[in-house]
């Protein structure tokens, strides 16, 4: 919708001036006139040349996601219409782009579309996962409630996911900045060292030698190491592009002693919040375990719940298939089976994650906590051996002079 630039004169004689939308320039006067004043300028606003452009907008971020389910969940909660509820918001919001897909949703939902099919226009920023329980709050009148809900677990499952990337992101830090001081040490320290040497004369202890043929490999094949290490990433994005890659790496991860753990957890966590938020909205449970599938983010827990998803057609229980599925430890197979005996799965569910999100937080401790001393253990002895073996020769000669 087009955005005009005016200036008038209000009805107490004050000069104004501002924005406002409107289908047509028509329409944009009849709205002045409404707004008792009278307009001296009107004339639509310049075009940014770059806000058709893609690369060149803000992503919407979880975060704006989530103050904007927020929002909405009071205003519809204190009696305000989605259509005005939607405007406000979109007026409000700072995010050109998330601005522009709430204008889009609002004339759609005006349109006669529901909440829930408008949002189904824009999966990047609503996935499955939120555009059903939006469909389940509409349906069920309660859409207050749900988007309280649907806030709720956004921030937890951000929260969780912040916590695994900070674990991850230590280690891989340490070693990129390890492999970097190796590289500038073989290829600008070490040869200063080699031209001092050779005016020695004498053979060079072996750790010295050793070191000076790595400097000279390195010098020589440093293009050829940093081609095969961008190959080596690109291949294993795409390797892990493919179903069966991504599923024999996800494995390989779980299976790992730490590492394997913290996903692990990370997985059940992710899984029995999902399914217990969904089932809470009023989601069937074969839906829910669909959209739980899609969204695990790990294909060996992804293929694990659409067996268990079968399985429940066939009228089976929940908690027998996931034993069967050898992902879900016992403990969580167990609480689950007490939830359908007692017909309150979604109660436990929920308390099954909160369980975990406190299992992840000791994991992620104890992660970094082992990983901190091995590093420097790391660290220390790689940069100290190269020093050692550079400073070996001139011992030997302090020695003989001695």
């Amino acid at each position: 919708m087009p955005v005009y630039v005016w200036k008038g004169i209000n009805s107490y004689g004050e000069k104004r001036k501002g924005k406002l939308e409107a289908p047509s320039e028509a329409a944009a006067q009849s709205h002045l006139k409404r707004m008792r004043v009278t307009a001296s300028m009107l004339k639509e606003a310049p075009k940014n040349l770059l806000a058709d452009i893609a690369f060149f907008q803000p992503k919407v971020t979880g975060k704006d996601v989530v103050i904007f389910t927020r929002q909405l969940s009071t205003m519809i909660d204190a009696g305000l219409p989605l259509v005005q509820s939607l405007q406000i918001l979109g007026e409000q919001q700072e995010n050109p782009t998330f601005k522009k897909v709430l204008r889009a949703i609002r004339a759609d939902v005006e349109s006669g579309s529901t909440f829930a099919d408008a949002m189904k226009k824009h999966p990047t920023i609503f996935d499955t996962l939120y555009c059903n329980m939006v469909e389940a709050g509409e349906v069920g009148g309660i859409l207050d409630t749900i988007c309280a809900r649907l806030a709720t677990f956004m921030e937890k499952s951000q929260a969780l996911k912040k916590k695994v990337k900070g674990a991850m992101t230590y280690p891989v830090i340490c070693v990129c900045i390890s492999l970097i001081v190796l590289a500038v040490m073989l290829i600008f320290v070490v040869p200063v060292f080699e031209e001092m040497f050779a005016d020695f004369g004498s053979a060079l202890p072996g750790p010295t030698q050793m070191v000076v043929n790595m400097s000279a490999f390195a010098q020589s094949n440093f293009h050829y190491m940093l081609g095969a290490l961008f190959l080596s990433i690109y291949g294993f994005k795409k390797v892990y592009r493919t179903e069966k890659g991504q599923e024999k790496i996800d494995e390989i991860m779980l299976r790992m002693p730490v590492i394997g753990t913290l996903l692990r957890r990370v997985a059940v966590a992710k899984f029995s919040r999902t399914l217990g938020t969904m089932l809470q909205s009023g989601v069937p449970i074969l839906e829910s375990l669909r959209v739980v599938a899609r969204t695990a983010g790990n294909k060996v827990v992804e293929k694990a719940v659409f067996r268990v998803t079968d399985s429940i057609s066939e009228g089976r229980p929940l908690a027998d298939p996931l034993a069967e599925t050898g992902v879900f430890p016992a403990m969580v197979v167990q609480m689950i089976n007490v939830g359908e005996s007692s017909g309150a799965l979604d109660t436990m569910l929920i308390k099954i994650a909160d369980f975990y999100d406190e299992e992840v937080d000791q994991a992620v401790d104890n992660l970094t906590a082992s990983i901190e001393p091995l590093m420097m253990v790391f660290l220390g002895g790689m940069i100290g051996g190269l020093v050692v073996a550079m400073y070996l020769p001139i011992f030997g000669m302090a020695a003989a002079i001695g």
